[in-house]
């Protein structure tokens, strides 16, 4: 069975080499459905790409964590096959699935060969059709998920993000952890997971993407095939939830020596006509790389932290703007000052000619090489069609970042960057900072 993994791993890794532009095909089958494409015969290798529209925050109220442990039992059984029987079955064939939850999505991936298409495809259909959700399955994955959420209870990395939901979300289903809590879990039923499956996975909210060796016209009757015994509607989305902060501190008291921060206020949305000078932007302030400011200001000049990073946060039902950093805690203090000032000079002052150019030269050289693959390909497909993008994004997006001018960030940077809302959850025991 080595032999079979990997072949899966070379077929990932190898399959649809780069391409000087994407070449990318519709398809709407005849029962809807609608994905894109890109055709690539040169290995007999698929690559297919699921997400349903939702995700967690379709919980309902009082089942906190219900549609994170469906999914986590999708691969549980299906059909006649138990957990053990539907992994071998898996194995045999050389299908690889993965199930995936987050707070707007359930992701659903597949890659299997040509030659073993119908029978791999059979078996994902079963996953998301006839789930047996077995009582001994639903305790086993239960007990997995009481570990994680004990885990995440001391882990200050965990507990600062969800203090900084809990602050800006609340009772909002993205004020609270996706798993629930192990009260929320002891009380789900089976029943309860039959509900949150025909909640979660409908045809109303399906997006695809594929890519590898297999016809627009196979694919529209393979996801026929694959889709049809679902539900045609699924729950009512969640509801928008406003984004309001102040500039302040928050503190969590946690027995470790560095602390850890969280900060940000609300950000800016994917379809805002403004959003890729907001992503040049925030590639300039806080990136990632030891270019941005804030890397070269809290890491370089002054030696407070490892890594600070800043990045925007485009949810389905609300638009952050975030930034994380840590520190021993006599010392993030004055990393907290730091990150302030340059939040408040870039909403100020915009940034220079040379950033601009050195963060499009990034930038535009760094996207082609995400299409590395069928999987990575696929995965951008639907990727697109959920942010609703045009089916040209792909071979226009560096022209958009190059259309960026300085102009256009001095303006951005004045309406994103609020210094003003700016707030940082802090766990830790930090020194000089104060609730």
């Amino acid at each position: 069975m080595k032999v079979f993994g990997s072949l899966i791993a070379f077929m990932l890794l190898a399959a649809a080499p780069l391409r000087a532009e994407i070449d990318i095909a519709e398809v709407t089958t005849p029962g809807g459905i609608n994905a894109w494409l890109v055709e690539e015969e040169s290995i007999p290798f698929v690559a297919l790409e699921l997400r349903f529209k939702g995700g967690a925050s379709l919980d309902a109220p009082g089942k906190r964590g219900a549609t994170n442990l469906m999914v986590g039992l999708l691969e549980e059984g299906a059909g006649d096959l138990d957990s053990r029987a539907f992994s071998e079955r898996a194995e045999s064939l050389a299908a690889s699935f993965d199930f995936d939850i987050g707070d707007d999505a359930v992701s659903v991936s597949a890659r299997f060969l040509t030659e073993n298409q119908d029978e791999a495809l059979a078996l994902l259909r079963d996953a998301l059709t006839q789930p047996r959700f077995d009582q001994e399955a639903i305790d086993r994955v239960k007990a997995q998920v009481v570990s994680v959420i004990r885990s995440d209870s001391q882990d200050p990395d965990n507990l600062v993000g969800r203090a900084f939901d809990d602050m800006v979300f609340g009772d909002h289903p993205y004020g609270s952890a996706i798993e629930g809590t192990e009260s929320s879990l002891e009380a789900l039923t089976r029943d309860d997971l039959i509900a949150a499956h025909q909640g979660a996975l409908a045809r109303d909210r399906v997006y695809v993407g594929a890519a590898g060796d297999i016809s627009a016209e196979e694919l529209s009757e393979m996801l026929d095939t694959l889709l049809s015994d679902l539900p045609e509607t699924g729950a009512p989305q969640a509801a928008d939830v406003e984004v309001s902060t102040e500039a302040g501190v928050t503190v969590v008291p946690f027995d470790v020596p560095q602390s850890v921060a969280i900060f940000g206020h609300e950000g800016i949305a994917r379809d805002d006509p403004d959003f890729f000078a907001a992503y040049v932007l925030n590639e300039i302030l806080g990136g990632g790389g030891f270019e941005a400011r804030l890397m070269e200001e809290v890491r370089e000049k002054r030696g407070l932290t490892y890594g600070v990073y800043s990045y925007l946060v485009p949810k389905d039902h609300a638009a952050l703007y975030l930034g994380r950093v840590s520190s021993a805690n006599d010392r993030i203090a004055e990393a907290i000052k730091v990150i302030r000032d340059e939040w408040t000079k870039m909403a100020e002052n915009g940034v220079t000619e040379e950033e601009l150019a050195t963060a499009k030269t990034y930038l535009t050289g760094a996207y082609p090489l995400r299409f590395d693959g069928n999987g990575p390909i696929a995965n951008i497909l639907v990727g697109m069609q959920m942010d609703d993008l045009p089916v040209d994004y792909v071979n226009t997006r560096n022209d958009k970042i190059n259309e960026i001018t300085l102009e256009d960030i001095k303006r951005v940077a004045a309406r994103v960057l609020r210094p003003e809302a700016l707030h940082f959850v802090v766990v830790g025991q930090p020194e000089g900072l104060e609730s």
